[in-house]
């Protein structure tokens, strides 16, 4: 009776000012909480909660639930027990990716370009696309993707003086034809006017052979007329601009169909030879090398032979701070750490007696793979199926990590027990990272467009992974929640002062 005799005579301006009071503070509170989270990893409300408020109430020690064993050198982080987590985490959590993609709208439009590379382990198209076609009935490439390459042919294997040379002419618009009949028709066309044209044998070695035996045949082949056509073009290059510009589309030829060949004896077994082949092309320094990234051939060919060596030998020339990183390189790099250890590697013993020199730096090689690009561990622990990998690849994505873990993952399952050390450690690597996408412990934030563009590179029937998103603590999330709710109070207190007041005091006198 006495509280709705005070409700009555409350006037509007008091639930305003109330309102308005509470909205400021659970704001601030918002704010903090950010903060501390931002700068420890964790809510500052959780921690008090669970180390001075939870032992008070008797929820402190509880013989009845399980533990679980950190995995590698992750923290172990707590959560708090009881049903309304469940039933304002939904809610929260809508909210608030609402308000941060809201807030980080600036970030994604300096992100909108994404660079694509041409994917070094890129396969044949006639021997190994076609043939996936034949047996699956579906395109293995898009029509982006294949895109891409035609720029890319014409780019490296077309020039000026190609109209003034028989054969050389039709390979110009052959490498724009979209059906793959019309350009092994006119690869045929140009070899009849010209035996010389080297991009000619070229494409057919690409398109129309269907083994890996008849595409080295056919790129020996060749090989024979791009080293006249270089030989020749070499010693005009210093006779103007035009002939110089000849000479580097040779170059370009002759540097891709050796390594055509390098790769067509790693296919067949022939590693000797194919890593001798990789080696030659890396000490060469035409601009080409730049865009193929032979130095990625050669480090799989060496760990296909087991010369982990020479592997560690390579990685110290490329893995440089100046240059920029792969999956291959980081990867490769954690491969080897976790080479030394994973076969002793326990969870259990390292939980209980911590980790080793050599442990930490195989778990930290791991985090460092993981932090450029998060999508080749489920590939690697075959949690998603694999796909055939793409021509082109985007540096940190999905198609990167499909083309990596394509090639690779036999070398990872040849070293015991690194599998498991990457399954015990990859996904802690997020609890360290800021949370949301910010800059991590070693590289650049994670690019927000690599999702848009590797729907783009990757075929339709397969499913896209994305960012794996760490989880907010449910304090941050409920106090964004309650600040948004005290907030929509004040403006609808604001705006319609007596209706609001009239609630306020049905709902007094109900309680």
């Amino acid at each position: 009776m006495m509280a709705t005799m005070f409700l009555s005579t409350l006037t509007p301006k008091f639930y305003v000012a109330l309102t308005g009071t509470s909205s400021l503070i659970s704001g601030l509170i918002l704010i903090f909480e950010w903060w501390y989270f931002r700068k420890y990893g964790t809510s500052f409300i959780e921690q008090v909660s669970l180390n001075h408020i939870s032992p008070w109430l008797g929820g402190g020690d509880s013989n009845t639930d399980e533990e679980t064993p950190p995995r590698g050198n992750a923290p172990i982080q707590s959560s708090v027990p009881g049903s309304y987590t469940c039933v304002f985490r939904s809610a929260c959590a809508k909210y608030l990716h609402f308000c941060l993609w809201n807030s980080l709208i600036s970030c994604l439009f300096l992100n909108l370009e994404c660079k694509v590379w041409r994917n070094p382990m890129n396969l044949l198209r006639g021997a190994e696309y076609q043939r996936f076609y034949w047996f699956a009935s579906k395109e293995p490439l898009t029509y982006y993707d294949m895109n891409l390459s035609a720029q890319d042919h014409q780019t490296f294997f077309t020039c000026e003086l190609d109209t003034t040379k028989p054969g050389f002419d039709i390979m110009q618009t052959a490498w724009r034809e979209r059906s793959p009949r019309a350009r092994i028709r006119a690869a045929h066309e140009a070899i009849e006017k010209n035996s010389e044209c080297s991009t000619a044998f070229l494409l057919l070695a690409e398109e129309e052979t269907t083994t890996i035996q008849e595409a080295e045949r056919m790129f020996k082949q060749a090989l024979k007329v791009a080293e006249i056509n270089y030989r020749r073009s070499q010693q005009l290059q210093h006779q103007g601009p035009k002939m110089e510009v000849l000479h580097r589309r040779d170059t370009n030829v002759l540097v891709y169909i050796k390594r055509r060949l390098a790769m067509c004896a790693r296919k067949l077994g022939k590693l000797k030879e194919a890593v001798k082949m990789f080696r030659d092309l890396t000490k060469e320094v035409p601009a080409i090398l730049n865009v193929l990234n032979i130095h990625e051939n050669l480090i799989e060919a060496l760990l296909e032979m087991q010369a982990y060596a020479d592997v560690q030998a390579v990685l110290a020339k490329y893995d440089d701070i100046s240059l920029p990183k792969s999956a291959t390189i980081c990867y490769t790099a954690a491969l080897l750490k976790a080479r030394a250890v994973s076969e002793k590697f326990s969870p259990d013993l390292a939980s209980k007696k911590g980790l080793t020199s050599a442990e930490l730096s195989a778990v930290e090689a791991i985090h460092r793979a993981v932090e450029f690009n998060p999508h080749v561990p489920k590939y690697l622990l075959e949690m998603k199926s694999l796909i055939l990998p793409p021509e082109h690849l985007l540096k940190r994505g999905d198609s990167e990590a499909i083309a990596y873990a394509f090639c690779h993952l036999q070398h990872w399952r040849r070293v015991d027990g690194a599998l498991h050390l990457l399954h015990c450690t990859w996904e802690g690597t997020f609890r360290l990272l800021p949370c949301p996408l910010e800059r991590g412990h070693l590289f650049y934030p994670y690019p927000t467009c690599t999702e848009c563009a590797d729907r783009e590179l990757l075929p339709s029937f397969h499913e896209v992974s994305v960012y794996p998103k760490k989880e907010l603590p449910f304090f941050i999330l409920f106090t964004a929640g309650l600040c948004s709710f005290t907030a929509l109070l004040t403006l609808l207190t604001h705006q319609y002062p007596e209706p609001m007041g009239y609630i306020a005091r049905m709902v007094g006198s109900l309680i």
